[in-house]
């Protein structure tokens, strides 16, 4: 069964670190990317990392590039989403997802993991 899920998420002080993991079921890690996205109240859904899998090139949105690091474990076939000195602007339900390269269209969705920062 081809699955993706998210955990790692909770609630935490401006300034203070998550790690977020996506554990993979079902890919062929090689063949493809996993992004992480996020969705705040009352805004839409932006693209926040991606890490192919086939090099391990990364991608980072502006608003986090410098703060979080996208990382994957070929053997347990999860990625990681590393986020340090949060701020509360970064407060979402933060999805991974899968493409088949980074910037590609979405092909499936985990079901989200909550994310709260406060001030």
């Amino acid at each position: 069964e081809v699955q993706l899920v998210e955990s790692g998420g909770g609630l935490v002080q401006a300034g203070g670190s998550l790690r977020l993991s996506c554990a993979t079921s079902g890919f062929s890690f090689d063949d493809i990317a996993i992004g992480w996205f996020r969705q705040a109240p009352g805004k839409e859904r932006e693209g926040v990392s991606c890490i192919n899998g086939v090099d391990g090139s990364t991608h980072y949105s502006h608003s986090v590039n410098g703060r979080f690091t996208i990382s994957s474990d070929y053997a347990k076939k999860t990625v990681y989403l590393q986020m340090n000195s949060l701020k509360p602007e970064d407060t979402a339900v933060y999805y991974c997802a899968s493409e088949r390269e980074c910037l590609a269209p979405v092909d499936m969705w985990g079901q989200g993991t909550q994310v709260t920062v406060s001030s």
